[in-house]
């Protein structure tokens, strides 16, 4: 049963940003739409297994806007920091790579964990493997698990761990 309704949702998710993205609800871009919405999920379904994971709660589609809005704030921060890092006369960088720990269970969490991280300026995520994210930071405040967890990974998981667990 769990399996149809990652079906059906996937379906509907895909036909709906084909409509979306096509702007039109004529005959024929429905019926590709269609065709195409079916193909996919069927073709891919092993691989597509984790975009099942996501909970659609109230509480995890609150969670994904303050996820964005937290996204987008460390983002502008972030480019910040660089900037004035880049900018100084000093460059005062200290590069390594630091190990963190994630609490998130979810493949899809871990991912967009990952991801966040890599696109923030001035980290990037180069292993994850189960619960450890191997992360090189320009400029590195602390080797400490505990103290670099809480620096990179805290803010985006808070948020991640509502929506995937």
């Amino acid at each position: 049963m769990k399996k149809a309704q990652d079906f059906a949702l996937l379906f509907a998710t895909l036909l709906l940003f084909w409509l979306l993205l096509n702007g039109s609800v004529a005959v024929d871009v429905v019926l590709v739409g269609i065709g195409v919405a079916l193909l996919i999920p069927f073709l891919f379904r092993d691989s597509l297994a984790v975009f099942s994971e996501l909970r659609v709660t109230p509480q995890a589609l609150m969670a994904a806007l303050a996820y964005a809005v937290y996204f987008v704030k460390e983002l502008i921060n972030a480019n910040i920091r660089l900037a004035r890092i880049v900018l100084s006369p000093s460059l005062p960088v200290e590069p390594g790579i630091v190990k963190v720990r994630t609490r998130l269970k979810s493949k899809m969490g871990r991912l967009l964990l990952a991801n966040s991280i890599t696109l923030t300026p001035g980290t990037l995520t180069v292993e994850l493997d189960d619960e450890w994210l191997y992360v090189h930071w320009v400029k590195v405040e602390s080797a400490d698990v505990e103290a670099a967890t809480t620096s990179i990974v805290a803010g985006f998981e808070q948020y991640l761990e509502v929506m995937y667990g």
